[in-house]
């Protein structure tokens, strides 16, 4: 009997142990998988969050990308427009200054003639009276016109300015009013 039991008992140890083994390699196989779908699931959870991140970074770097471009744009409109600005004021200067020295030329031409035509009456005049009154004539003349046509032409250039600024003076407010709002 004894070796009956023995044989029984190893029987019966080996049953346990084998129990045992299954029980473990159960376990172990539930703790696994536990173990791989919680990784799993974090990775994919992870893997998620970097993609969204990705995305919102992408959009961002876009919208900043097509930001900085129309502001490039923007920027060469209105470099362009100040260059236009320019020519323009260059092309009023230079017609103001065309009309100021036709000015000038038509004054010292009237003044010419003047003085000649002072000159030849001087050739025929019979007394010395007459003569100064001719030149006392001549010189009046000449400082009333000088006056006259130095306050003509200073007008004619302070207008001019005024014209020739105005094109640059537009820029520099349309500059103000665009840039110093808050973007």
């Amino acid at each position: 009997m004894s070796v009956t039991t023995t044989t029984a008992g190893k029987s019966k140890v080996a049953e346990a142990v084998s129990a045992a083994n299954e029980a473990t390699v159960a376990a172990t196989t539930r703790a696994y998988e536990q173990t791989a779908g919680a990784t799993t699931r974090a990775y994919e959870q992870t893997a998620g969050q970097a993609s969204a991140g990705l995305e919102t970074a992408q959009a961002k770097m876009k919208d900043g990308t097509e930001k900085a471009m129309k502001t490039a744009e923007d920027f060469m409109a209105f470099s362009q427009g100040n260059l236009e600005a320019f020519a323009k004021s260059g092309q009023i200067w230079a017609a103001g200054m065309q009309d100021i020295s036709k000015q000038v030329a038509a004054t010292a031409q009237a003044s010419i003639e003047q003085t000649l035509s002072t000159f030849r009456a001087l050739t025929g005049v019979k007394s010395l009276r007459d003569a100064v009154e001719l030149e006392t004539s001549l010189a009046r003349s000449a400082v009333e016109k000088t006056m006259s046509e130095s306050g003509r032409l200073t007008d004619a250039s302070m207008k001019l300015a005024e014209q020739t600024l105005a094109p640059l003076t537009a820029r520099v407010t349309l500059a103000v009013e665009k840039y110093s709002r808050t973007q």
